[in-house]
Protein backbone atom coordinates (compact mmCIF):
# COMPACT_ATOMS: atom_id res chain seq x y z
CA UNK A 1 0.00 0.00 0.00
CA UNK A 2 1.45 3.44 -0.95
CA UNK A 3 1.42 6.78 0.82
CA UNK A 4 -0.88 9.06 -0.76
CA UNK A 5 -1.11 13.48 0.63
CA UNK A 6 -5.00 11.90 0.92
CA UNK A 7 -4.36 9.52 3.74
CA UNK A 8 -4.68 10.39 7.02
CA UNK A 9 -2.37 10.95 9.27
CA UNK A 10 -1.91 10.13 13.14
CA UNK A 11 -0.11 13.21 15.11
CA UNK A 12 2.26 12.56 17.37
CA UNK A 13 1.00 11.88 21.38
CA UNK A 14 3.01 12.44 24.14
CA UNK A 15 4.57 9.91 26.22
CA UNK A 16 2.71 10.33 29.57
CA UNK A 17 -0.18 11.66 30.74
CA UNK A 18 0.82 15.04 32.31
CA UNK A 19 -1.17 17.49 34.12
CA UNK A 20 -1.21 20.21 36.51
CA UNK A 21 -4.80 19.34 37.94
CA UNK A 22 -4.28 18.30 41.78
CA UNK A 23 -6.82 16.73 43.93
CA UNK A 24 -8.93 18.83 46.33
CA UNK A 25 -8.75 15.96 48.63
CA UNK A 26 -6.27 16.16 51.44
CA UNK A 27 -2.76 14.87 51.12
CA UNK A 28 -2.22 10.87 51.30
CA UNK A 29 0.90 10.51 54.23
CA UNK A 30 2.63 7.56 53.89
CA UNK A 31 2.72 7.25 57.56
CA UNK A 32 -1.21 7.06 57.65
CA UNK A 33 -0.70 4.17 55.66
CA UNK A 34 0.39 0.42 56.65
CA UNK A 35 4.09 -0.16 55.17
CA UNK A 36 3.18 -3.25 53.28
CA UNK A 37 0.57 -0.59 51.07
CA UNK A 38 3.84 1.27 50.18
CA UNK A 39 6.02 -0.10 47.40
CA UNK A 40 9.41 2.02 47.30
CA UNK A 41 11.81 -0.43 46.48
CA UNK A 42 12.60 1.78 43.29
CA UNK A 43 11.67 4.65 43.91
CA UNK A 44 11.37 6.21 40.95
CA UNK A 45 8.52 3.90 39.93
CA UNK A 46 7.00 4.22 43.41
CA UNK A 47 3.24 2.94 44.47
CA UNK A 48 0.88 2.76 46.88
CA UNK A 49 -2.57 1.07 47.81
CA UNK A 50 -5.10 3.72 46.60
CA UNK A 51 -7.05 4.85 49.92
CA UNK A 52 -10.37 4.99 48.14
CA UNK A 53 -10.66 2.05 45.88
CA UNK A 54 -7.81 0.26 47.43
CA UNK A 55 -6.25 -0.73 43.78
CA UNK A 56 -2.41 -0.29 43.32
CA UNK A 57 -1.49 2.99 41.96
CA UNK A 58 1.84 4.84 40.76
CA UNK A 59 2.95 7.56 41.73
CA UNK A 60 4.08 10.19 39.14
CA UNK A 61 6.30 13.37 39.40
CA UNK A 62 8.77 11.92 41.66
CA UNK A 63 11.36 13.74 40.04
CA UNK A 64 9.07 17.08 40.14
CA UNK A 65 7.74 19.16 42.87
CA UNK A 66 4.37 17.48 43.68
CA UNK A 67 4.15 13.94 43.69
CA UNK A 68 0.77 12.57 43.14
CA UNK A 69 -1.31 9.52 42.60
CA UNK A 70 -1.92 8.76 38.59
CA UNK A 71 -5.28 9.20 37.37
CA UNK A 72 -6.96 5.34 37.41
CA UNK A 73 -10.64 3.99 37.34
CA UNK A 74 -12.13 2.43 40.54
CA UNK A 75 -13.18 -1.49 38.61
CA UNK A 76 -10.61 -4.25 36.96
CA UNK A 77 -9.77 -3.24 33.68
CA UNK A 78 -11.95 -4.70 30.87
CA UNK A 79 -14.60 -5.81 33.91
CA UNK A 80 -16.66 -2.95 35.41
CA UNK A 81 -17.18 0.44 34.46
CA UNK A 82 -14.74 2.39 33.66
CA UNK A 83 -15.42 4.90 36.44
CA UNK A 84 -12.79 7.91 37.61
CA UNK A 85 -11.57 7.36 41.17
CA UNK A 86 -12.07 10.37 43.12
CA UNK A 87 -8.46 10.11 45.23
CA UNK A 88 -6.71 10.64 40.90
CA UNK A 89 -4.24 13.08 40.87
CA UNK A 90 -4.30 13.44 44.82
CA UNK A 91 -1.20 14.26 46.52
CA UNK A 92 1.06 12.04 48.33
CA UNK A 93 3.29 13.64 50.83
CA UNK A 94 6.71 11.74 51.66
CA UNK A 95 6.80 12.03 55.51
CA UNK A 96 9.47 9.22 55.95
CA UNK A 97 12.43 8.10 54.32
CA UNK A 98 13.06 4.95 52.40
CA UNK A 99 14.98 3.62 55.11
CA UNK A 100 12.58 4.28 58.01
CA UNK A 101 9.49 2.45 55.21
CA UNK A 102 11.87 -0.46 54.95
CA UNK A 103 12.68 -0.67 59.30
CA UNK A 104 9.07 -0.51 59.55
CA UNK A 105 8.17 -2.99 56.89
CA UNK A 106 10.12 -5.32 58.78
CA UNK A 107 8.79 -4.71 61.78
CA UNK A 108 5.38 -5.67 60.78
CA UNK A 109 6.41 -8.39 58.77
CA UNK A 110 8.04 -9.69 61.78
CA UNK A 111 4.76 -8.54 63.93
CA UNK A 112 3.09 -11.03 61.31
CA UNK A 113 5.16 -13.82 61.71
CA UNK A 114 4.33 -13.99 65.38
CA UNK A 115 0.56 -14.18 65.48
CA UNK A 116 1.17 -17.03 62.81
CA UNK A 117 -0.30 -20.29 64.59
CA UNK A 118 2.41 -22.57 66.25
CA UNK A 119 0.22 -24.71 68.49
CA UNK A 120 0.24 -28.49 68.22
CA UNK A 121 -3.35 -29.69 67.93
CA UNK A 122 -3.67 -32.71 69.62
CA UNK A 123 -4.41 -36.31 67.77
CA UNK A 124 -8.15 -37.14 67.97
CA UNK A 125 -9.22 -39.98 70.80
CA UNK A 126 -10.31 -43.03 69.86
CA UNK A 127 -14.24 -43.95 70.91
CA UNK A 128 -13.38 -45.57 74.15
CA UNK A 129 -10.71 -43.24 75.12
CA UNK A 130 -13.55 -40.78 75.12
CA UNK A 131 -16.03 -42.57 76.54
CA UNK A 132 -13.82 -43.16 79.23
CA UNK A 133 -12.81 -39.41 79.32
CA UNK A 134 -16.31 -38.12 79.42
CA UNK A 135 -17.68 -40.17 81.74
CA UNK A 136 -14.42 -39.32 84.61
CA UNK A 137 -15.39 -35.67 84.06
CA UNK A 138 -19.49 -36.42 84.18
CA UNK A 139 -18.75 -38.36 88.06
CA UNK A 140 -18.80 -36.39 90.71
CA UNK A 141 -17.07 -36.91 94.60
CA UNK A 142 -20.27 -38.45 95.81
CA UNK A 143 -20.33 -41.53 92.78
CA UNK A 144 -16.79 -42.08 93.27
CA UNK A 145 -17.27 -43.11 96.62
CA UNK A 146 -20.82 -44.68 96.25
CA UNK A 147 -19.14 -46.80 93.66
CA UNK A 148 -15.84 -47.69 95.85
CA UNK A 149 -18.49 -48.84 98.67
CA UNK A 150 -20.19 -51.11 96.29
CA UNK A 151 -16.71 -52.60 95.49
CA UNK A 152 -15.55 -52.93 98.54
CA UNK A 153 -17.51 -56.46 99.57
CA UNK A 154 -15.61 -58.30 96.45
CA UNK A 155 -12.31 -56.46 97.52
CA UNK A 156 -12.86 -57.93 101.03
CA UNK A 157 -13.83 -61.50 99.31
CA UNK A 158 -10.75 -61.51 97.42
CA UNK A 159 -8.33 -60.99 100.04
CA UNK A 160 -9.58 -63.67 102.24
CA UNK A 161 -9.37 -66.09 99.72
CA UNK A 162 -5.50 -65.04 98.93
CA UNK A 163 -4.75 -65.20 102.81
CA UNK A 164 -6.47 -68.69 102.74
CA UNK A 165 -3.78 -71.70 103.52
CA UNK A 166 -4.55 -74.65 101.42
CA UNK A 167 -5.89 -77.55 103.32
CA UNK A 168 -2.68 -80.38 103.74
CA UNK A 169 0.99 -81.06 104.40
CA UNK A 170 3.16 -78.97 102.49
CA UNK A 171 5.31 -81.71 99.30
CA UNK A 172 7.62 -83.66 100.76
CA UNK A 173 9.04 -84.06 97.19
CA UNK A 174 11.10 -81.05 95.73
CA UNK A 175 13.79 -79.02 96.73
CA UNK A 176 13.66 -76.78 99.45
CA UNK A 177 12.95 -73.35 99.34
CA UNK A 178 16.08 -71.21 100.62
CA UNK A 179 15.09 -68.91 103.47
CA UNK A 180 17.85 -66.14 103.00
CA UNK A 181 18.47 -63.82 100.10
CA UNK A 182 21.27 -65.36 97.86
CA UNK A 183 23.75 -62.75 95.72
CA UNK A 184 25.27 -64.20 92.80
CA UNK A 185 29.18 -63.28 92.33
CA UNK A 186 30.27 -62.25 88.73
CA UNK A 187 33.46 -63.52 87.48
CA UNK A 188 36.63 -61.39 87.46
CA UNK A 189 37.73 -60.57 83.89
Amino acid sequence: MTMTSAMPRARERKSRTRTKHVSQLPAIKLTQLLPSHIDLMEPLTAAIVCVDCKTWCPITGMLGHVQKLVPHHTGKAGEAAAIRCRSSNRRVEFDMTIPEWRQALADAVTEASSRTATMVLPKVFSPQTDRTLRARAERTPAGRVADWNAVLPRVAAADKKRRAVPAGNTPVEGPEVPADTLHPKRPAH
